[in-house]
């Protein structure tokens, strides 16, 4: 079809279907830079924890009162709990990967820098690698000979510390691009702690730069049942809610006074972590479906006024040979172009759009594919909405042709 004609008709109508051309523009934009932010947030929400997420529980607790016997108390709360049947490991943990809290320090590679190598999350406790089920990779895991309690730490003013320190992945390659960080010396402040084991992954508790979401560190530090900390608890899938059950009620009895802040599946946490993630593609879902009923819709309705002004022109064109095919044909194609012409528009605005959220919210550069995959779609609901209209012009018999304006 010569599509001169066309564009001919389109000169005669400029505001229309300028007005068009920016609907499908503002769509295509919100819509590719909408997807994009989804696929984000569902990458994220995947992401590895390094924790035996169908194994593990958290219990926390708080105490009505000061009790200075922490170190004991927390010694007789881990027994009661390693009692019970099907515990495979217990440990009492300063945080929680995925736990909104936030115990971090800074890392140098020499106690003489005078900037930071990197911040990592600290984990603090006693075999909070087994109770985590986090996969040693290379090295070995904390040993209880390497712990020393809290209290001595701080009883010696910081004189007596662990030596050793297990750590992810994440952080050994942060600080060590393409080396074995086993055997390695890192530095807490001025603190010299020897890496003897790196973990595949571990997620620190809270995470504000997704750069370093896998940048955490194990310290073999005996930590008492002070309010807030964590017993985490490792068990079998199926025996997850009557080992938790069991715990809380073990805890009670050793302590009637005591206050369950928390007590959940390693899955609660994650969903908990991840609730705002899941509210924002849900809205982000619901304005990319609006706009494109919304333009859907724009179409149906320009479609259908303009086979009202043209019933006429139709019936002439019926009369003269033209066939229900060849209409049908005209008024796709025409939509074809608005389309096209719009989509050519939104995918620069779309890019425009990627930069400021670039500059502003640290995200990657929107990839080519998803320009493309908005192009597709809008060229099928562009042609998906002109149809009826277009079949309701194909239906104009020649006779029109023969009637008075």
């Amino acid at each position: 079809m010569d599509i001169m004609p066309i564009l001919a008709s389109l000169r005669h109508h400029k505001i229309t279907a300028l007005l068009v051309i920016l609907e499908i523009a503002l769509t295509c934009a919100i819509v590719c830079n909408s997807v994009f932010l989804i696929s984000q947030r569902i990458d994220r929400m995947n992401m590895p924890s390094g924790v035996a997420e169908d194994e593990v529980i958290q219990v926390q607790t708080a105490d009505i009162g000061v009790r200075a016997d922490t170190m004991a108390r927390a010694r007789e709360d881990l027994a009661a709990i390693e009692k019970i049947a099907g515990v495979k490991a217990v440990a009492l943990s300063n945080q929680v990967p995925f736990g909104h809290s936030s115990n971090n320090s800074t890392i140098k590679l020499d106690p003489n820098q005078k900037t930071e190598s990197l911040n990592a999350t600290m984990y603090q406790g006693q075999d909070v690698v087994q109770a985590l089920g986090a996969q040693v990779i290379a090295g070995r895991d904390l040993t209880h000979e390497d712990n020393v309690d809290l209290s001595v730490v701080i009883a010696s003013k910081l004189t007596v510390i662990p030596k050793v320190v297990v750590i992810s992945s994440g952080t050994a390659e942060k600080l060590w691009p393409g080396q074995n960080a086993v055997g390695k010396t890192l530095y807490l402040g001025d603190k010299p702690m020897m890496v003897v084991g790196v973990l595949r992954h571990l997620v620190r508790p809270s995470i504000w730069d997704w750069n370093t979401a896998d940048c955490s560190i194990v310290i073999p530090m005996r930590i008492g049942a002070t309010p807030g900390t964590n017993y985490i608890i490792r068990t079998a899938p199926a025996d997850r809610e009557r080992v938790l059950q069991q715990t809380v009620a073990a805890l009670k009895v050793i302590n009637p006074n005591r206050l369950i802040l928390k007590k959940r599946t390693f899955d609660d946490v994650r969903r908990e972590y991840f609730q705002d993630d899941r509210s924002m593609i849900g809205l982000l879902v619901g304005v990319c479906v609006a706009l494109l009923v919304v333009t859907a819709l724009g179409i149906v309705g320009l479609g259908s006024f303009w086979v009202a002004q043209r019933r006429r022109q139709i019936g002439v064109r019926r009369a003269l040979g033209a066939t229900r095919a060849n209409i049908l044909h005209y008024f796709q194609t025409e939509n074809f172009i608005l389309t096209t012409v719009g989509i050519a528009a939104g995918a620069a605005l779309a890019y425009g759009i990627n930069g400021l959220l670039m500059q502003h919210y640290e995200l990657p550069r929107l990839p080519g594919a998803y320009p493309v995959a908005g192009a597709i779609l809008l060229w099928i609901v562009g042609q998906a909405a002109v149809l009826w209209p277009a079949m309701r012009a194909a239906a104009v018999p020649p006779v029109v042709a023969t009637r008075s304006t």
